[in-house]
């Protein structure tokens, strides 16, 4: 039999450094060109270090992330930092174990413990490109942990302000702020037109707290940023935080009134997730679209 798309699953998740583009002095970024599984990548240079923000999926893309990387820092040292522990934004992270301070939150890294494995193996089904991808994957621990909602660093004439909320996207999902040039990398609390990723899979994992999520988008939108950086998709500005918040509103009111209405969440998706995307029919990734509704017939 020959294969086809849906029996191939994905292309290949691979990062491409070609696409490695300086969006501010010294503030360079890798887009994930829109491929599936791959994200858009930060490097952000100081006088002293270079901060990296996600790795990848897999040992390889750890690999030539850590090079690039690399050639833009010199002598300086590194710090590496992941968004959340899903898969494609941090299973690169074993080829800067030794090269590069890896940074993070406590509870980023106490979720990556509990289910990192776990999301290793489902990741692995999802195509043979993907589970390729992951070959001699090993997950590591961070080097060093923030505890609270904040920390700040000076790479050396250029403050970075990590910050998490909690339970949102994830348990511990963590944006990059740089401050003096309003600049924010949002890790998948925000994707550019396309459908947000509710990782609603009980009862295996249901820690998603999209009443927060919103709130955290509120919260970005005020810092007023000048550049986004969105965990998926294009690079923009604060328009990108404002799509997404607004799906998520008009979505959850939506289910809300279909289940008042006495309908079950197999009959919403039938009903409401074609509509939901023939309204946005320049968004990606429409396979979210149930997940959303499925999460928000939970709480409705």
């Amino acid at each position: 039999m020959t294969d086809t798309p849906e029996t191939q699953g994905p292309p290949p998740p691979t990062v491409d450094p070609a696409g490695l583009t300086e969006i501010a002095s010294g503030v360079w970024v890798i887009d994930d060109r829109r491929v599936p599984l791959v994200p858009n990548i930060g490097i952000v240079a100081g006088e002293d270090a270079v901060l990296v923000v996600d790795t990848g999926m897999g040992p390889a893309n750890g690999a030539t992330v850590l090079e690039a990387a690399r050639k833009l820092a010199g002598e300086r040292r590194l710090i590496l930092t992941l968004t959340h522990f899903h898969p494609e934004h941090g299973y690169g992270a074993q080829a800067f174990k030794g090269e590069a301070e890896i940074f993070y939150n406590a509870a980023q890294r106490d979720e990556l413990a509990e289910k990192g494995e776990a999301y290793l193996g489902m990741f692995k089904t999802f195509g043979p490109s993907v589970a390729e991808a992951l070959e001699g994957t090993d997950l590591v621990m961070p080097d060093k942990v923030y505890d609270g909602s904040s920390a700040e660093i000076d790479l050396g004439g250029r403050t970075v302000v990590f910050r998490t909320w909690g339970l949102a996207h994830t348990k511990a999902d963590q944006i990059v702020w740089l401050p003096q040039e309003r600049i924010l990398f949002t890790g998948d609390l925000a994707e550019e037109r396309i459908f947000p990723i509710f990782p609603w899979f009980p009862p295996d994992d249901a820690d998603l707290d999209a009443a927060r999520w919103v709130e955290v988008l509120s919260d970005l939108e005020v810092l007023d940023p000048a550049i986004v950086v969105p965990g998926h998709g294009d690079i923009g500005g604060p328009e990108i935080l404002k799509a997404v918040r607004t799906y998520m509103i008009d979505l959850a009111a939506r289910v809300a009134n279909e289940r008042k209405a006495g309908k079950d969440a197999d009959a919403i998706v039938a009903e409401l997730g074609p509509v939901i995307r023939a309204e946005h029919p320049d968004w990606d990734a429409p396979e979210w679209i149930d997940f959303a509704i499925r999460y928000y017939s939970t709480i409705s």
